[in-house]
């Protein structure tokens, strides 16, 4: 198995990838708080774990992947009393939409989505065995983790607590033994949904659910937990101080994963700033490939900005991967010819690129330079396919199989083009279209037969005009749009 190299956010290095469990790999990702519809910046981080979760099933791990929801939080309630709705409907409402959104960006599911609210139990154990440990002590209904009690608090973020108090928004309450110290459980408010705890009616806080979830599913250690940047401090922190409290050992997680943010004009964006696009709304105008390329067009730990040109940038592009393949399939459909010396120079830059394809992804997951590599392919059978089209060189079926095993498995894993391999990626490929082409292109050979050039090369030049090229070739003529 190839050495796979991982920037962890614990140790701010590159560290070789060892599984807790050899050929297994258990990842956690902080899934969303389902209040409204998710916009570019919730979708990054998911895109990304996909890609990464792809290419670990690539590489032969066998992948368990958990990612929460949310459900039980101040914006949820807030919303909910806005609408004169429960909170569940508006939960509800907003993890279906962002299934819908998710599933048409072609990220696969997790293998478990778990809810704040189906957990209460694990969450209630956990909350009083920091208790016990002397870790949370308890204030009229509420209950508070103490910072002070975790010698390690602070080793995600790289703070020391006086710089986190200064930079940090603190849940403000006389009572608590020291300002950073943060809710596990807090007491039921009018209002606001509750559950029966041993400190009474409430609901737990933001950073014990994470916590509790992941310890239920994946065990004391796993291997992969990832989200945005922005979770680092206080979300993961918190997480850390309180898993580790609560097992009575480290690490909780071996390997942390922070993605940059999404920025317009260099400026994050986010709800709080209105500045955010929803997913749904941009994918009204540009192609889910384009939207899903984008999101991984930069290495995952890099800021990303956000604009139209961008996105048209990203439609041209992915219209070249496009042509290559086309092309590819074309060859694959014609006779098998001798070995030549095009061929084995295609299998040669073919098996090159996928060198330095598998290089980039296992350097961190770098994308952006596994695409580089994806192009230089790409252009490669696009000069093959002219030399066999222009030039007469015989086509090598042995090396075409080789060169779309290894083009397909690149797109595959970057979870773009999957349709046009298919041959329905648009109407253009219907099979209806593809007869009323073949009758066009039959009577256009027709006037070429009988040197009626002029009203050929009209046929052509109108369907030019409508976006289908004309190839014409010693093995005849084929259309692409």
């Amino acid at each position: 198995m190839r050495e796979l190299m991982v920037y962890n956010t614990l140790t701010r290095k590159k560290e070789k990838f060892v599984p807790v469990t050899p050929g297994q790999v258990k990842m956690y990702v902080c899934g969303i708080t389902p209040y409204n519809h998710s916009h570019m910046g919730n979708a990054r981080p998911f895109v990304t774990w996909d890609v990464i979760k792809r290419y670990l099933e690539h590489l032969g791990y066998e992948v368990l992947h958990i990612q929460n929801f949310t459900d039980v939080d101040d914006k949820i309630i807030n919303a909910a009393n806005g609408e004169d709705v429960s909170w569940d409907t508006i939960s509800n409402r907003y993890i279906a939409s962002y299934f819908e959104v998710m599933d048409a960006l072609h990220v696969r599911r997790a293998d478990k989505y778990p809810r704040v609210s189906d957990h209460m139990r694990d969450i209630i154990r956990m909350v009083e065995t920091l208790i016990e440990k002397g870790h949370a002590y308890v204030l009229d209904h509420d209950v508070y983790y103490k910072v002070d009690s975790f010698a390690n608090y602070g080793q995600l973020s790289g703070r020391t607590l006086d710089d986190m108090m200064a930079g940090a928004r603190i849940e403000i309450d006389d009572r608590k033994e020291n300002p950073m110290d943060f809710a596990l459980w807090k007491g039921a408010k009018p209002g606001e949904p509750a559950w029966d705890s041993p400190w009474g009616k409430g609901r737990p806080g933001w950073h014990i659910e994470c916590s509790a979830m992941s310890n239920r599913y994946l065990g004391d250690t796993f291997d992969f937990h990832g989200g945005g940047s922005d979770l680092i401090f206080p979300h993961h922190e918190n997480e850390i101080a309180q898993s580790e409290a609560f097992c009575g050992h480290g690490p909780m997680v071996r390997y942390w994963l922070h993605n940059g943010f999404i920025t317009i004009n260099s400026e994050k964006m986010s709800k709080s700033l209105n500045n955010f696009f929803l997913v749904k709304d941009v994918l009204a105008h540009y192609s889910a490939d384009a939207l899903r390329y984008f999101l991984i067009s930069n290495h995952y730990r890099s800021p990303l900005d956000f604009s139209d040109e961008r996105l048209e940038e990203m439609t041209r592009s992915l219209e070249r991967l496009g042509t290559a393949i086309d092309n590819t399939l074309f060859l694959l459909e014609q006779p098998s010819g001798a070995q030549s010396a095009a061929g084995k120079q295609l299998l040669a830059d073919a098996q090159k690129a996928e060198e330095d394809y598998e290089a980039a992804m296992c350097d961190d997951f770098n994308t952006a330079l596994a695409s580089a590599s994806m192009f230089e392919l790409a252009k490669k059978i696009n000069i093959y396919k002219n030399d066999v089209v222009a030039n007469g060189v015989p086509v090598d079926a042995s090396v075409l199989a080789e060169v779309k095993r290894i083009f397909k498995t690149m797109t595959d894993i970057l979870g773009i083009l999957e349709a046009r391999w298919t041959g329905s990626a648009s109407s253009a490929n219907d099979e209806d279209y593809a007869k009323l082409m073949a009758a066009i292109l039959e009577i256009r050979q027709e006037c070429r037969a009988q040197k009626q050039y002029a009203l050929a090369d009209a046929i052509r030049d109108k369907l030019a005009a409508l976006g289908i090229t004309i190839e014409d070739s010693p093995q005849g003529a084929h259309w692409k749009k």
